[in-house]
Parts: C-alpha cells; sequence; structure tokens
C-alpha cells in the first residue's frame, strides 16, 4: 500500500513517470558575455533553465535570455555585482523572487561561479589597489555570495567554480589573478567536504586560453600570441568558447554526478 501510485497517475506508464524529473535550472554569474554567456547557452541546449547574472551590460543579457528563450528553455537575468558583497543578500532575494515568479520553486539546482576579470601586471608592478580589487572579484566574491545563495541550492545539487590554468603553470604577469584562483581550487574542496551531507557536489573547471574578449582580448586578437599558445597546446590550436560551455555543460550532467571535488582542466593540454 505504501508503494502504491496515485489515483491520478496510474493510467500513465511507470517509465514515463519516473523519466519526467523537474527542470532543473542553473544560476550562472558573468552570464551576459564570453564563457558564462557560452556556459547559459550549452546547459540550454541540455535542458536546463538558466538565471543569468550581468554587471553592466543589460542588453546583452537580454540577447542571451531571449536566446536561450529560442532554444525552448526558460531564462531570466539579474544585475549582480561581485566585487559587491554587501549587495548579495538583495540578491539572493532576488533570485528567490525569480524563482516563486517564473518556476513556482524555491530552489535551484547549479550554481557557476564565472563571473571575474583579468589584470595583467609583473609582480614588481602589481599595485594594492589590483590586488585588491582581484580579491574582492575572483575569491570574496565566490566565496560570500556561495554562501548567501546555499539556502536556495537544491540538497543534491552542484556547484561549479571557474579557476584557470595558471594556477597549474605559471606565465609572467599572472601571480595576484593565478593566486586568487589557487584560493578557488582549495576553496572548492572545503565546499565539497563540508556540503557533502547535504550530496551537493563541488568541482573546479580551470580553462587554458581562450578566444575571447577576457583581459582585453589578447589570446583572440593578437596573432602572435595565438600562434605561440597554439604551439604550445597538444592539440594545436588556442581554445574557443564551445570547448568550455561543453565541459560546463558536461559536469553538470547526470551522467557526472559521482565527480566531487576535483579541478578539471580543458586547456587542450597546454604546457605539458
Amino acid at each position: 500500500p505504501g508503494n502504491r501510485v496515485p489515483a491520478s497517475q496510474a493510467h500513465r506508464p511507470a517509465l514515463e513517470i519516473a523519466m519526467n524529473p523537474q527542470t532543473p535550472i542553473a544560476l550562472v554569474t558573468g552570464g551576459s558575455r564570453g564563457l558564462g554567456r557560452n556556459a547559459a547557452l550549452h546547459l540550454a541546449r541540455a535542458g536546463t533553465d538558466v538565471i543569468l547574472s550581468y554587471r553592466s551590460q543589460r542588453a546583452e543579457a537580454e540577447a542571451v535570455v531571449a536566446e536561450i528563450a529560442g532554444l525552448g528553455r526558460r531564462a531570466a537575468a539579474l544585475p549582480l555585482d561581485v566585487a559587491d558583497s554587501a549587495s548579495f543578500a538583495a540578491f539572493a532575494e532576488a533570485v528567490l523572487g525569480l524563482l516563486r515568479q517564473h518556476w513556482q520553486r524555491e530552489r535551484f539546482d547549479y550554481l557557476v561561479n564565472n563571473a571575474g576579470i583579468g589584470i595583467h601586471a609583473a609582480f614588481a608592478d602589481t599595485s594594492e589597489a589590483q590586488f585588491d580589487e582581484l580579491m574582492r572579484i575572483q575569491l570574496k566574491g565566490p566565496f560570500f555570495l556561495t554562501q548567501q545563495l546555499l539556502p536556495l541550492i537544491a540538497d543534491g545539487g552542484r556547484i561549479l567554480n571557474v579557476s584557470t590554468g595558471l594556477t597549474r603553470f605559471a606565465l609572467p604577469g599572472y601571480a595576484a589573478y593565478a593566486a586568487m584562483k589557487g584560493g578557488i581550487e582549495v576553496l572548492t574542496r572545503y565546499l565539497a567536504k563540508e556540503l557533502g551531507p547535504r550530496g551537493i557536489a563541488v568541482n573546479v573547471l580551470a580553462p587554458g586560453a581562450i578566444e575571447t574578449d577576457f583581459g582585453g582580448g589578447t589570446v583572440r586578437d593578437n596573432a602572435q600570441v595565438n600562434a605561440y599558445i597554439a604551439s604550445q597546446t597538444a592539440l594545436g590550436r588556442v581554445g574557443r568558447p564551445d570547448d568550455i560551455g561543453a565541459v560546463v555543460a558536461s559536469l553538470l550532467s547526470p551522467a557526472n554526478g559521482w565527480v566531487n571535488a576535483q579541478r578539471i582542466e580543458a586547456s587542450g593540454g597546454m604546457f605539458l
């Protein structure tokens, strides 16, 4: 009797009932451009609804929302400055409002901490202002934003933090940036340990050099830099946004639910 199918579902095949789970929802920070935009689109193609954040590019964010709607998925965009931790409580309330209004839910499934900036400066020339800005955006921001959003992440959900290949190999000019990302990689393991009782898996994705506008678009637009990176990459080219978006969707898929507390580098084999 305790396993009896409700009368309203008695006419439906058991397999159909089992294979129609609730549509997952991902929150992608920095989703209006670059790798965040690409990840949001790949997640949508994989059957995931998306909430994306943007700092100032509202029109670009709304264009991504429209593109996701064209793929048959629901999406929404909210403003967020990851450098302003004082705003995170209000952002969490806005996320909850969206969930209630558009999904009739109070939890989302996947958090992708993607938003960030790149500052290129030699160690000897890095200013305290540059260091502090990177710290607020790349380390303090994900730490306290994730903390604020924890009550809204479903048990059994996932968190994916974004790092960089520069934590494994060193290139001059990225000491402060890579140090913050190294912190994110350590934080990822601690989150996996502490959130394990809730069934939340936490991993970190470390992209190699990718052709985007990140850091002024040097990898994409400087032919000499592009050719050098390609020559140092086992697969013989620089990465493209689709290379990373596809990995994000894969890591958040049910097939990878047992992957936890791992650093996954997607660099095509740079500097082996």
